[in-house]
C-alpha cells in the first residue's frame, strides 16, 4: 500500500432494514448479506470497522436544495401528493417508504464519513458499500437513488485535494456525479456503461465531455449489451493507466456497482466477480486515497460475494474468499430457488454469464467497435491538461464533525478502544427479522425506465 496500508470499513447494520416494497428490485437486505460474509470469511481482522455518522439535513444540502432535503425528511408514503411524486420524480422507480429518510442519512453519511477517514485519520482506502446511489439529482430523486452520496462525499475531498477522479462501474452511466461536475475541472468523472435502445438513464455517449472549465474531463466508454470479461479489460486498463497518468488526482471516488456482472436482473453485461474485482485492484495499486463504494445490484446472492471478495482484494487477502460458502445466518438467501440448494457464483462466474435477453447480436461490442471506443478515449485525453494546477483556497468546515460528549474517550489509546469495542459489537449485531429476507424472485415482473425483470 501507498502509505500505511489502511482500510476503513464504514457499515451500520440499520440501512439493510431499509425497504423499497416487495416488488422493487432494489433489496437493501443485501448489505447485510455482504457485511455477514465479510465477517464469516474473517475479513473483519484486516479492517478498522466504524459505525458511520449520520448526515444531517445540513450536511446533505451542501449539494442537494433545502426544500428537496425538507421534502425528504418530512415525506410519508400515504401523504405525498401527485404534485410531489411529480416534482420530486418519487415515482415507482424511486417510491417514499417508512423510513426513506433515515436510509439516506446513513448511506450518505458513510460516505461524507468515509472522505473525512481518507483525510482526517489517514487512511488509504475507506468502504462504504451502502452508498454510490449515483442517479440523485439536486432537486429530485432517479433510478432509485435519493440523495447523491458520491456527489457530497466528492464534495469533501475537494476541500482537501486540487483533483478529484470518480470513476463509475456500475452497468447504468453516473449521471447525476457527471451532471454535478459538467463544467469543474477539479473533478473528472469517467463511467463505463450501457449505452443505447433505451438503456436507463438514456445518457453518457461517448460524445458527451463536459463544458466550460469542465471541456475533456467527462468521459464516458459505452459499450453494448452482453460485455464480457476480455472486452471490458481491453478498454478498462489502457484508458485508465492514461487517466491517471494524465490526471494526477489527489483522490479516487470509485463506485462499484455489481449490476454490471453476468447473470444481474436488470444489467445486461456479462463481467465475472473476478473481472470487476481485478478493475478494483489495478486502481488500488496507484496508491492514491480511494472511497470504494457500492452501486446498482439486483441479485442479492451475487452482490454480496462480489463485495466481499472485492473487500479481500482491498486489504490484501483475496485468498480468504474462496468459492467455498462459508456458514453464515442468510444461507436461505443463497439458494436457487429452482434446485433448492445452496448457490455460491463461483468467481470466474462462467456459467453465471448468461445474457438475459437471448442471443447477442454479432455487431455488440466486435473488436473494430472495441478499437474504436479505446482510441477516441484515448484522443480525449490527450485535450487533457497535464496535472491542473489550482491555487490556493478557503477550506469550508467539515460538513460533519462529530458529537463529542463528556462520556467519550479523551487520549487517542482510550479511543482505539473505544472504537474497537463498537466495531465488534458492530460486527456481532444483527437484525435476523425474516421480515427482509425476501426471495429473488418478485411476483410479477418489474418494468420501469429500467428494463423488464423476467421472471425465470
Amino acid at each position: 500500500m501507498g502509505r500505511k496500508g489502511k482500510v476503513a470499513y464504514l457499515y451500520d447494520g440499520e440501512v439493510g432494514g431499509a425497504y423499497y416494497g416487495i416488488k422493487h428490485p432494489m433489496k437493501p437486505h443485501r448489505m447485510r448479506m455482504t457485511n455477514e460474509l465479510i465477517v464469516q470469511y474473517g475479513l473483519a481482522e484486516h479492517l478498522d470497522v466504524f459505525k458511520p455518522n449520520r448526515a444531517t439535513p445540513v450536511a446533505l444540502e451542501q449539494f442537494h436544495t433545502h426544500e428537496y432535503i425538507d421534502f425528504l425528511q418530512n415525506a410519508k408514503p400515504e401523504h405525498v401528493t401527485e404534485a410531489q411524486v411529480q416534482h420530486y420524480n418519487v415515482i415507482d422507480d424511486s417510491p417514499i417508504f417508512d423510513g426513506v429518510f433515515k436510509f439516506c442519512q446513513i448511506y450518505a453519511g458513510a460516505s461524507i464519513h468515509g472522505a473525512q477517514k481518507l483525510i482526517q485519520d489517514d487512511y488509504d482506502i475507506a468502504i462504504n458499500w451502502a452508498g454510490g446511489l449515483h442517479h440523485a439529482k439536486k432537486g429530485q430523486a432517479s433510478g432509485f437513488c435519493y440523495v447523491n452520496d458520491l456527489v457530497l462525499a466528492i464534495l469533501e475531498l475537494l476541500k482537501y485535494h486540487a483533483r478529484v477522479l470518480y470513476l463509475d462501474l456500475d452497468v447504468h452511466h453516473g449521471d447525476g456525479v457527471e451532471e454535478a461536475f459538467l463544467s469543474n475541472d477539479r473533478v473528472m468523472t469517467v463511467s463505463f456503461h450501457r449505452f443505447g435502445n433505451f438503456f436507463f438513464p438514456g445518457t453518457g455517449n461517448l460524445t458527451d465531455i463536459g463544458f466550460d472549465h469542465g471541456k475533456w474531463h467527462t468521459l464516458n466508454i459505452p459499450f453494448d449489451a452482453g460485455l464480457t470479461d476480455g472486452q471490458f479489460w481491453s478498454v478498462f486498463k489502457p484508458v485508465m493507466q492514461k487517466v491517471m497518468d494524465a490526471y494526477q488526482p489527489g483522490a479516487v471516488v470509485l463506485q462499484c456497482g455489481a449490476d454490471s456482472l453476468g447473470g444481474d436482473k436488470l444489467g445486461d453485461f456479462n463481467l465475472s466477480i473476478k473481472q470487476h474485482a481485478e478493475a478494483v485492484d489495478f486502481m488500488k495499486k496507484f496508491n492514491v486515497p480511494m472511497l470504494v463504494t457500492g452501486g446498482g445490484g439486483y441479485k442479492k446472492r451475487n452482490v454480496a460475494r462480489c463485495w466481499a471478495y472485492e473487500t479481500a482484494v482491498l486489504v490484501g487477502q483475496p485468498e480468504l474468499v474462496t468459492d467455498q460458502l462459508p456458514s453464515n445466518m442468510y444461507l436461505d438467501n443463497f439458494k436457487n430457488e429452482k434446485e433448492d440448494v445452496t448457490r455460491v457464483p463461483s468467481l470466474n462466474a462462467d456459467k453465471m454469464n448468461i445474457y438475459r435477453r437471448g442471443t447477442i447480436p454479432d455487431t455488440y461490442n466486435k473488436p473494430s467497435r472495441l478499437d474504436m471506443i479505446r482510441t477516441k478515449a484515448l484522443e480525449h485525453l490527450r485535450h487533457l491538461e497535464i496535472a491542473p494546477g489550482h491555487g490556493f483556497f478557503e477550506r469550508q468546515p467539515d460538513a460533519m464533525l462529530p458529537e463529542w460528549s463528556s462520556t467519550h474517550p479523551e487520549t487517542n489509546q482510550e479511543q482505539e478502544e473505544h472504537d474497537y469495542a463498537l466495531s465488534h459489537h458492530l460486527l456481532k449485531d444483527y437484525d435476523q427479522a425474516d421480515y427482509f429476507r425476501d426471495n429473488d424472485m418478485f411476483a410479477m415482473p418489474w418494468n420501469s425506465a429500467w428494463g423488464k425483470l423476467p421472471v425465470s
